[in-house]
């Protein structure tokens, strides 16, 4: 076959790939390769017409032989190109890949709209593979070779914000690089964009900002952001809480901050972060109870905050809602998404507030949490105090012998921290080894002294120490005095105080203001509750007895609050209202069914109102709880009497007589 012949060959293959005939294009190519096995065109004929027959392997092969003889023609590199975007594989991802980065190599000096559409194609390739660092260099690459040409300022505006697009969901993925790009096409998109201001540039602006917070190490360029935003949209409160979200999460609260949370308040008085501002204002003032009322409201607002949630956790616990603090930490901890960094700070101090927290609360449980809380913490066993709120943990658990080996490994390790020393005083404390309990809170104290809990444990110990101690209660009145000075929310020392002026004083006015004043810092403590309510019955102060018992009776719920309904009862009972004594009643043995003398009260009651039968129930039923209430079995035999039932009385009197053989209302009977 000449020369002529082949030519003629090749353009009748041509013809035959034009009309569809691939067959008989490919009998003119296999023709023209008898005579020249490196006709490249031939190959890149037969990949052609194989790939229409789907013989997708014969064609890949042509191409690749194509490609072998001329690594540098266009022709079999698209045709390549094209097989494989047909193919459903995804194994030949990385081929395609390979084959678009040489196109767009020969294509850099001839038709750029070609290079472009390849570009574009590789681009969405590496889009689909979430490589997103080939997608940032790819198409920063057609940016590039778009200036190159004199672009418009629109088109280029549009091309960056098509950038944003594909590198939006790569934040996940933390890879600086990427990032950066990123962070880079946004700055470009707000700088060229047409209209500004306007809602779109506005919307880009606010897309910006979201972006760089969920980066903590670019705080400058966030602050930038939001001044710059804040320039060109003097009326629209998004960069400013944004700026404030940001020194929230920061964790350091200057000057500035303070500023910018006025700021927004001034400008719009709901916003959520502005309000949560304030609250940490409130709180760094000292002012818990204000703090914890704008941190509860600025948070209803915008609860995705973390850090916020742990400043009020921080002010519950300063009010000792140890509960409430518990349950904010909890709600920090599900606003984290995966802490890294910065984060994992916040982390570590909500997880030690937690467990504070929970050690306060006290009981099983809340210990045995506490240390599944405390095993969380990152580096937990090189901080000091963390290893001190665990020895605290063991402690409330009831396991001394843990407890006691951590508190021995910090003072030898840390003999400074005042931690170390309280954890030996508290251990000494609950075995009732006063004398060296004082010792470790007087050395506690000495490395600490503005902690309330070391005065008032320090003065409980002089509370139970000795014979001379408990006559002379002097040293423990000091160390409450100082504990409530220190800490005015701290509801349990008042209750102390108010023993003290109780039982050693015997000032009945001053104890009772003390116990009211616990009672108010702490509404579930019914010792201090019950005995303000007997000092105020002692000094005829009824009103204000009522009044405590109004508010408790308010806010309780069902089977809670035994003391103020029983209490609330028998004064109804005293003063002839028995049918609010008889509800009263009822509420305080829901609360408590097994309590005899609540039947024995109710019986009583029913009594007053006329109601035989039912007062007959209540006796049988105290009597029954307790067979030692003689007077229960003596009223139930009176109920009988009144009721006729003559010879069940007399029964029923013999009985007592029998236990008790003196009983004057019985032999009366």
């Amino acid at each position: 076959m000449s020369n002529k012949e082949v030519k003629a060959a090749l353009k009748s293959a041509r013809d035959a790939i034009r009309n569809k005939e691939y067959k008989e294009a490919l009998k003119h190519c296999k023709a023209v390769l008898k005579q020249e096995k490196n006709n490249y065109n031939a190959w890149v004929f037969i990949g052609l017409a194989a790939a229409e027959l789907e013989q997708p392997d014969q064609a890949k092969g042509a191409y690749k032989k194509a490609i072998e003889l001329e690594p540098n023609q266009l022709l079999a590199w698209q045709g390549l190109a094209n097989l494989y975007e047909k193919s459903n594989q995804t194994d030949v991802r990385g081929d395609l890949t390979d084959v678009y980065q040489k196109l767009l190599q020969l294509l850099e000096s001839g038709d750029k709209q070609k290079w472009c559409d390849v570009c574009n194609k590789l681009v969405d390739l590496y889009h689909q593979e979430k490589k997103y660092l080939e997608v940032a260099e790819t198409w920063q690459k057609l940016i590039r070779m778009k200036q190159e040409e004199g672009a418009e300022k629109a088109e280029l505006h549009q091309l960056w914000k098509k950038m944003i697009q594909l590198l939006k969901d790569s934040t996940q993925n933390q890879d600086n690089k990427t990032e950066q790009s990123l962070l880079t096409a946004f700055e470009h998109a707000v700088n060229s964009a047409d209209t500004v201001p306007g809602e779109d540039h506005q919307n880009l602006y606010k897309d910006f900002i979201q972006c760089l917070s969920k980066f903590p190490h670019e705080t400058a360029r966030l602050e930038k952001a939001c001044h710059d935003m804040m320039a060109l949209y003097p009326t629209v409160s998004y960069p400013l809480e944004a700026l404030c979200l940001h020194f929230v999460q920061s964790g350091t609260l200057s000057e500035e901050a303070l500023h910018w949370f006025s700021r927004l308040l001034e400008m719009d008085a709901n916003s959520g972060p502005g309000i949560i501002g304030f609250g940490i204002k409130c709180l760094q003032e000292k002012k818990y109870k204000e703090a914890v009322k704008s941190l509860t409201e600025g948070l209803q607002k915008t609860s995705q905050c973390p850090a916020a949630w742990h400043y009020l956790a921080e002010a519950q616990m300063k009010i000792h809602k140890h509960r409430d603090a518990v349950l904010c930490c909890n709600r920090a901890l599900e606003a984290f998404g995966t802490p890294e960094g910065p984060s994992l700070r916040w982390k570590n101090l909500i997880l030690q507030l937690k467990a504070e927290a929970l050690i306060k609360i006290a009981d099983d449980d809340a210990a045995e949490e506490a240390i599944k809380v405390l095993e969380q913490i990152v580096d937990a066993s090189s901080d000091p105090v963390v290893l001190a709120i665990r020895g605290q943990a063991y402690l409330n658990k009831g396991l001394m012998d843990q407890a006691s080996k951590i508190s021995q490994e910090l003072l030898l390790s840390h003999p400074d921290l005042a931690e170390s020393h309280a954890l030996e005083g508290f251990i000494h404390y609950s075995q009732k080894n006063y004398e060296q309990a004082e010792r470790s809170f007087l050395n506690a104290i000495e490395r600490k002294a503005e902690t309330a809990e070391y005065h008032q444990y320090l003065g409980l110990t002089y509370w139970f120490m000795s014979d001379e101690t408990k006559k002379d209660k002097g040293k423990a009145l000091t160390q409450f005095l100082k504990a409530a000075k220190l800490d005015n929310y701290l509801g349990s020392v008042f209750c102390y105080l108010g023993n003290y002026y109780r039982d050693i004083v015997g000032d009945k006015s001053r104890a009772r203001g003390c116990y009211k004043k616990a009672f108010e810092l702490d509404g579930t403590d019914e010792e201090s509750g019950t005995a303000a309510v007997d000092l105020s019955v002692e000094l005829g102060d009824m009103d204000t007895a009522l009044s405590i018992l109004n508010e408790v009776t308010e806010k309780a719920s069902t089977g809670t609050a035994k003391w103020a309904w029983l209490h609330r009862g028998l004064y109804y009972l005293r003063t002839g209202q028995p049918s609010q004594a008889v509800a009263d009643l009822q509420a305080a043995i829901r609360a408590d069914p097994k309590d005899s003398n609540c039947w024995e009260s109710l019986g009583e009651a029913y009594l007053s109102r006329g109601s035989y039968s039912t007062a007959l129930k209540s006796f049988r039923k105290a009597s029954e709880l307790n067979p030692g209430l003689v007077y229960s079995i003596y009223k139930a035999a009176a109920v009988e009497q009144i009721l006729g039932k003559y010879e069940n009385a007399i029964a029923t009197y013999q009985q007592i007589l029998k236990k008790t053989e003196d009983y004057v209302p019985a032999l009366k009977g």
